[in-house]
């Protein structure tokens, strides 16, 4: 089967084209990214109209540009997928209308994709891939949230956010230590700079960071993001909001931020307030494996932090590469064969929805 997919929830516009065998092997034969990140830099941030626009502009080439790169035609397609929520209401629509349009019009059957769902089958892609059931843990711009899969289409919210999502939290605090948008590799390469000069060591730097002299600094002090009330929960908020006060309090006394030990402080706080809340869900969910999803799941401390909590864990992390963590519709295409073969299709009167569809 050959799917083509798109993905427009954000400020990627993406189309691909995934192929799967008889016995569920993907291969993906292309996979597109129309990137709008410098447009947005001018801004700080995702600036919803322009992204719309934006995706209009290049959704119809990049189709073309998929299907050559893949070495089909629309009449070698079987399925189309396409993002349908949660995400940018007009970036959304982009998506959906140009995907139902083309499957409509070439008599192809079209499926829904849900962009948490999207995210989480990227894993898929991996030669030896999850299969369920496991635990997913998606972090984002938008997104901090950890899933229980029971099936490759079944999921369950067990813990979330209750404000801002980790992305949030770096892309904001980094726009204020000069990181430009979007922050999460400048903040990743700082961060580890910092980690080093805090413990003057290259080697297992993060390990060696909790009882260095720039952790017991008090000044440098930040709150876990980790809720104590034993739910598998975080709040974000709190985190960004100390590190806010803290880079003011230095520009108050007229002293120059010490930007590497404080994005390793931010980090590390980040980092581990995630460790302990996945820590705490494989313990309720035994046997199950865990799947790290999202752009932040390029992070490498996260990737680094994570790999041990499941080592100790006796379980199996399972990471897509890092070009496979941010948009793109090769993950969709993925997700969207398993909502078909559950026979989840769509028709004309598919709409989009900014809204999350996956609850507790």
């Amino acid at each position: 089967m050959n799917v083509l997919a798109f993905e427009s929830s954000c400020d990627e516009t993406s189309a691909a084209v995934v192929s799967c065998d008889a016995e569920g092997k993907f291969t993906v034969r292309s996979n597109i990214i129309a990137s709008q990140i410098e447009t947005h830099r001018l801004y700080g941030g995702v600036v919803p109209e322009i992204a719309s626009r934006a995706h209009a502009e290049v959704i119809s080439s990049i189709t073309y540009e998929a299907l050559e790169a893949a070495g089909v035609s629309i009449s070698d397609i079987d399925l189309v997928a396409v993002t349908s929520n949660p995400g940018l209401i007009g970036a959304l629509l982009v998506g959906v209308n140009f995907a139902k349009g083309l499957a409509v019009a070439n008599g192809i059957p079209l499926v829904a994709v849900d962009h948490i769902k999207g995210h989480t089958a990227a894993a898929l892609l991996l030669d030896e891939p999850p299969k369920p059931p496991y635990l997913a843990l998606t972090v984002s711009g938008g997104h901090t949230a950890i899933y229980h899969v029971t099936d490759y289409t079944d999921f369950t919210l067990i813990g979330t956010t209750r404000d801002d999502a980790i992305g949030e939290a770096f892309d904001k605090i980094g726009r204020l230590i000069g990181i430009p948008y979007p922050a999460g590799r400048g903040f990743d390469q700082l961060s580890r700079e910092g980690f080093i000069l805090a413990t003057g060591d290259e080697q297992d730097f993060y390990k060696k960071y909790k009882s260095c002299a720039a952790y017991k600094d008090k000044e440098m002090t930040l709150p876990s993001p980790a809720l104590s009330d034993g739910s598998l929960d975080f709040s974000f908020s709190g985190l960004k909001t100390a590190g806010v006060n803290l880079l003011h309090k230095y520009e108050q006394h007229g002293r120059a931020v010490p930007r590497e030990l404080f994005a390793a402080r931010y980090t590390f706080e980040a980092v581990e307030a995630v460790a302990k809340k996945i820590s705490l869900a494989l313990e309720r969910y035994q046997g199950c494996d865990l799947v790290l999803a999202g752009g932040v799941a390029a992070n490498s401390h996260l990737r680094a932090r994570l790999s041990e909590v499941c080592r100790s864990a006796g379980v199996s992390l399972f990471m897509p590469p890092v070009e496979l963590c941010g948009d793109n519709a090769a993950m969709i295409a993925a997700a969207g064969y398993y909502e078909f073969i559950k026979g989840n299709l769509s028709d004309s009167s598919l709409n989009a929805s900014a809204l999350d569809s996956i609850t507790r």
